[in-house]
């Protein structure tokens, strides 16, 4: 390997350190064994790509058996328990968890000040603020009932000139080309819930209803303009800012699901005997954190990177995988191999059956303590299934994986990766994306810790719907594996308004020093189309030299990191392919509003520096995830 390919460009941004009615058994009876066995192995082709667009009866079938094998599984026994075990929060208590994972918990303490409130509530449009505002006045109501104080009054807060925002001009999509069957344009420049509230007063003219095209159940490719920032993927970010990233979007979610009428209720879960397994029934977080004194920096479970890989290899040309059943007895007996050995390494894969690992692999995912889902957000996941426009399905699903803990976001993007190569080898194993997606949603969306109402009412419709959330999590996966621009125009804008707290604290300056900072900005460069930058060059910890880089308006990431190549390592410019992305370290400093971020190839630099003047870009070697899979 040349030695380029062992560097990145990083580009370090500098700041202070600053439905229907409730059945008495929701689950629906499971076809005879012999019959589910006969259509499980039969020769039925299941429908080709361009004409799935309804689940065939092969795949329901599977669907339900599957909901009766979780049902027969351990802990299934008793769902009255289980629900008991799981309760909705008291009175209150939802919206004051939502304020505090959203950031805002010092609304309702007694020693909070308007400072803290003002720095993240500037930085959200006017559906955000009055989705906010909706859980506050619903918390005070619930003090009111108890018989306790209300907190203080915040229209203040939320009248204040700082916390006041406009609302984005959103760029409309034209009639005709959201009527193009075959091609939806996602928009991710405008906060989601401000884009719902456009369409939902467009669909209220019947002239433009006329017009929409109807829904045939098939799959548009969906294009995301990329903008002259580029793409940012959930890696791309530090820590500090991933945690603003999810206050953020749990605020756009919440006003998303208020437009749409989502009724998405968050479930306590009780505490749970710990097994004694050290694969089966381990929480995600424990898993991890014991794979990574064996690997460290791992990002998936050690164990379900080698089940996927040993499937990769041996599974996805299997005709019916994941839908033909393994042996029982067999499938038992290497559960108990793999808690044993796997470890150990002495777990042989050679006499293993597709069937049975594919199995292995399904149970893996339903007897984890908590949803891979989470047990907070399961069930709004599930109500993704009841909103009628795709585009507004991906919005809601795009937030709910930015709001996932890492450990299960990364988890589930493994899995999501794997599901794609089994439907990409169609021709071979006869499992199209809706057999796939039929057959992994009761696994995802049906777990013995949250009550489900995924299987009421009629079953076929039930069924699809399930499917079709399961199915869109497939297809769309590097699309919701990416931080909408919106976000990230938050995110800045709330590390600005850190970094310059002190404006909060007497507004008899803060007029002075925003014509102070808008003056400085209206003042021209001295020469903006021949601006220069210093570009550190880092090798590990240690900044081993700086390399100058002339700036104009057509200059892009990707030909930053080539004038590195040429004049650090004498490589040929082609070399620049290999380098697809950058990266960024934290550093000390007054006026950036990102503490780390991986740019995009196709970033335009100049915009980059107009957004962020204050940021140092670096070009170091990557610190690649711990995340190859194992071989088993």
């Amino acid at each position: 390997m040349h030695a380029c390919d062992f560097f990145t460009c990083v580009y370090v941004c500098t700041r202070d350190p600053s439905p229907t009615e409730m059945s008495v058994e929701p689950w629906a009876s499971p076809q005879d064994q012999a019959a589910a066995e006969h259509a499980q192995h039969s020769t039925h082709a299941l429908p080709a790509p361009d004409q799935e667009q309804h689940p065939d009866k092969l795949c329901l079938d599977s669907f339900w058996s599957e909901v009766e094998t979780i049902r027969q599984g351990s802990g299934y026994a008793d769902l009255d328990s289980t629900r008991r075990d799981s309760r909705q929060s008291e009175e209150g208590e939802q919206e004051e968890q939502w304020l505090a994972d959203a950031g805002l918990s010092t609304l309702i303490s007694e020693d909070s000040g308007d400072v803290d409130n003002v720095v993240l509530l500037s930085t959200l449009t006017r559906t955000q603020a009055e989705a906010v505002q909706r859980r506050l006045d619903s918390y005070t109501l619930s003090l009111r009932k108890r018989n306790k104080p209300a907190p203080r009054d915040v229209r203040d807060i939320f009248n204040s000139p700082i916390a006041q925002v406009r609302t984005h001009d959103i760029p409309v999509t034209p009639e005709h080309q959201r009527c193009a069957p075959k091609e939806e344009f996602f928009i991710t420049d405008v906060a989601y819930c401000e884009q719902a509230v456009i369409f939902l007063k467009q669909a209220k003219l019947p002239q433009l209803n006329m017009q929409r095209r109807k829904e045939d159940g098939t799959l548009p490719r969906v294009v995301c303009p990329k903008c002259r920032l580029g793409v940012t993927r959930i890696q791309d970010l530090s820590h500090a800012d991933m945690k603003k990233v999810r206050q953020l979007a749990l605020i756009d979610m919440t006003a998303l699901c208020d437009l749409l009428e989502l009724e998405v209720k968050r479930h306590k879960t009780s505490k749970r005997k710990i097994p004694e397994s050290s694969l089966f029934g381990v929480q995600l977080a424990t898993l991890l954190e014991n794979d990574q004194k064996v690997k460290p920096n791992t990002t998936t479970p050690l164990f379900l990177q080698a089940l996927l890989s040993f499937l990769e290899k041996k599974g996805v040309d299997s005709e019916g995988i994941l839908r033909v059943p393994g042996s029982q007895s067999r499938i038992k007996l290497l559960q108990q191999n793999l808690e044993a050995n796997f470890y150990s390494g002495q777990v042989s894969w050679d006499d293993v059956s597709p069937n049975d690992a594919a199995a292995l692999l399904k149970k893996f995912i339903r007897e984890l303590p908590a949803p891979l889902l989470t047990a907070e957000y399961l069930n709004t996941f599930s109500a993704v299934r009841d909103i009628t426009e795709l585009k507004q399905k991906l919005h809601m699903l795009n937030l709910l994986i930015l709001l996932l803990p890492e450990p299960n976001r990364n988890t589930l993007k493994a899995l999501l990766e794997f599901l794609s190569k089994v439907v990409s080898r169609e021709k071979r194993n006869r499992m199209n994306l809706w057999a796939v997606a039929t057959i992994m949603a009761p696994n995802l969306f049906l777990h013995k810790a949250v009550p489900s109402r995924l299987t009421e009412g009629s079953e076929k419709g039930q069924a699809e719907k399930a499917a079709d959330v399961m199915r869109l999590l497939i297809r769309y996966q590097d699309l919701l594996w990416t931080i909408p621009n919106f976000l990230m125009s938050q995110v800045r804008k709330l590390n600005e308004n850190s970094n310059r707290r002190y404006q909060f604290y007497d507004r008899r300056i803060k007029n002075l020093l925003r014509k102070i900072h808008t003056d400085s900005r209206e003042k021209p460069d001295k020469n903006t189309s021949e601006l220069c930058r210093t570009v550190k060059v880092q090798v590990g910890d240690l900044v081993s030299g700086t390399m100058e880089y002339q700036l104009n308006i057509n200059s892009r990431a990707s030909d930053l990191l080539a004038q590195f190549h040429r004049q650090f390592l004498r490589s040929p410019e082609n070399g620049k392919g290999k380098m697809r992305r950058y990266k960024t370290t934290e550093s000390r400093g007054p006026h950036a509003n990102l503490s780390e971020h991986c740019l995009d190839p196709d970033t335009h630099l100049l915009d980059l520096y107009n957004n962020n003047p204050g940021g140092e870009w670096l070009i170091k070697a990557p610190s690649f995830p711990s995340n190859t899979p194992v071989q088993p």
